[in-house]
């Protein structure tokens, strides 16, 4: 079993500075009314934003695998949380847009089921806790993107 590790300091009021074993820092903060001063984002965005990292790292790599004609790709996450304490998230709803020309929604529908249900981490933690729906769309692309080559499936 890996081992993940985390830090956190306080930089002043509730504005702190985290990083991973990777050695990456990232920024938490919240408003001024809460002792903060807005220069990050708030943990429970931050939460959100590794969900749809998480499922992106999976479903980008799985159409490419495919071969699916996408041109770009985006996720956009609605969540709600409720007004007493402790705020847990209530619903969370996963949006993913696919852009370009000729694709199958099978395909896309295919990623996303396996991300969801058998790939990503942060969706079967969270799927725990609060009930985790999805949609997607496909766009037509306006612009062509160069696509990276298809990346192997690693641990998140």
């Amino acid at each position: 079993m890996a081992l993940k590790t985390a830090e956190l300091h306080q930089v002043r009021g509730i504005t702190f500075a985290a990083k991973g074993g990777s050695n990456h820092w990232v920024i938490m903060d919240g408003s001024p009314e809460l002792g903060g001063s807005n220069a990050g984002s708030s943990p429970k965005e931050l939460l959100l934003m590794a969900l749809a990292g998480c499922t992106a790292s999976d479903v980008v790599p799985i159409l490419q695998k495919k071969r699916v004609p996408f041109s770009d790709f985006a996720i956009r996450i609605t969540a709600h949380d409720r007004e007493e304490h402790p705020r847990i998230l209530t619903d969370v709803h996963v949006e993913y847009i696919v852009y370009g020309a000729d694709i199958n929604p099978a395909d896309v529908e295919r990623a996303i089921e396996l991300s969801t249900t058998k790939y990503c981490s942060v969706s079967a933690i969270l799927r725990a806790s609060v009930p985790l729906r999805h949609s997607f769309r496909i766009e037509p692309s306006e612009k062509a993107v160069a696509r990276p080559e298809p990346v192997d499936q690693q641990e998140r």
